[in-house]
């Protein structure tokens, strides 16, 4: 597992790899891995970083994130670099299907993510005695037309009192509503589908395609 990920988005101009690269090893951190994309139309620039400390030491993210302030200066610009070591506070939003988060609690367990989950929230009880035999805290919110506003005021609640950092959808088959996507912008993930389908409701993939 890495210790720190720095992401970036700017203008594309050349060198802008040779920077951030000479930026992380030149702190005594080795570059475990490393993405790039170039836009073309947009003329931006994409890349992804994820660094380990050598035997020097684990860095101080802080320090780090103040000296790239000063480097990465410029129009446009955006940058976040987080310290990966850290266990970042999550809840599990899921319905009756369960091999999302029971894949994701296993990872969580064995050190494969480094998650703190905080709760799991469901409108079905069907994992109720699961989640709790693994001591988290299991929430159940019952969904229908005329409680959906009200589930979802008491999910802000359990956000805001728990200082969740990220809401993961793990198969949870209930569409959430515009104003709730708003205050949970940046905060929230859908890990099912595996890819978006062209068809609306539960089993889009078995709905027939129309050839073009």
């Amino acid at each position: 597992m890495s210790d720190m990920v720095l992401t970036l988005s700017c203008p594309d101009r050349p060198g802008l790899v040779q920077v951030v690269s000479t930026f992380v090893t030149g702190h005594d951190l080795n570059i475990v891995e490393s993405h790039q994309f170039s836009d073309r139309d947009a003329g931006r620039f994409y890349m992804r970083v994820a660094a380990e400390g050598l035997a020097t030491g684990l860095p101080d993210v802080e320090a780090l994130r103040q000296e790239f302030e000063v480097i990465s200066r410029g129009p446009d610009t955006d940058w976040r670099l987080v310290d990966a070591r850290r266990r970042p506070r999550v809840v599990i939003m899921v319905s009756k299907h369960g091999h999302c988060l029971n894949d994701l609690l296993f990872r969580v367990r064995t050190e494969q993510l480094r998650a703190n989950v905080v709760a799991v929230v469901s409108n079905h009880l069907v994992w109720r005695e699961l989640v709790e035999s693994m001591g988290i805290t299991f929430v159940h919110l019952p969904v229908d037309a005329d409680s959906k506003a009200d589930a979802e005021d008491k999910l802000l609640q359990l956000v805001e009192e728990e200082q969740v950092e990220l809401v993961v959808l793990a198969r949870y088959m209930q569409v959430l509503s515009p104003a709730l996507c708003d205050r949970l912008q940046g905060r929230v993930i859908n890990i099912h589908h595996s890819m978006l389908p062209s068809f609306k409701g539960a089993r889009p993939y078995h709905q027939p395609t129309t050839a073009v």
